[in-house]
């Protein structure tokens, strides 16, 4: 359901690191969102040092733009993203400074995944016994 990109500087995190922050994302994401971690997408983008910039001047940030379905209540999604800011800084070491975590949201209904229309917030269970029952 939800996809998390994390864009950095070409070989600023390791394999490793980078399997670290997804299942750190996709823990924190679960936790607050009450989905199974099956449905959380982290997806790496790469760019060359002179393709990333802040404030005018080349730059080495850890961006995450983060998906989410609309009607989570305010307070989780401020849950969310300080939690992940200080996931990212905590297992990739780049500092707190250069982390910034953005979430957008839309409808469910914008959304497809699996070949069917998301759920709602709240309405995730309906949804996976349907899935279960098409298996």
């Amino acid at each position: 359901m939800p996809v998390y990109t994390c864009t950095t500087v070409r070989s600023t995190l390791s394999a490793d690191t980078k399997a670290d922050l997804a299942a750190e994302v996709t823990r924190i994401h679960s936790m607050i969102n009450h989905v199974p971690g099956t449905y959380v997408n982290v997806v790496f983008h790469e760019l060359a040092p002179d393709e990333v910039y802040t404030g005018g001047h080349p730059a080495q940030p850890l961006l995450i733009n983060g998906w989410v379905r609309t009607g989570h209540p305010e307070a989780q999604s401020s849950q969310l993203v300080a939690e992940i800011a200080a996931a990212a800084t905590r297992v990739t070491g780049v500092p707190a400074e250069r982390v910034l975590v953005v979430i957008q949201n839309s409808p469910a209904h914008f959304a497809i995944e699996g070949g069917r229309v998301l759920p709602a917030p709240g309405e995730e269970e309906a949804w996976l016994r349907e899935q279960k029952d098409t298996d």
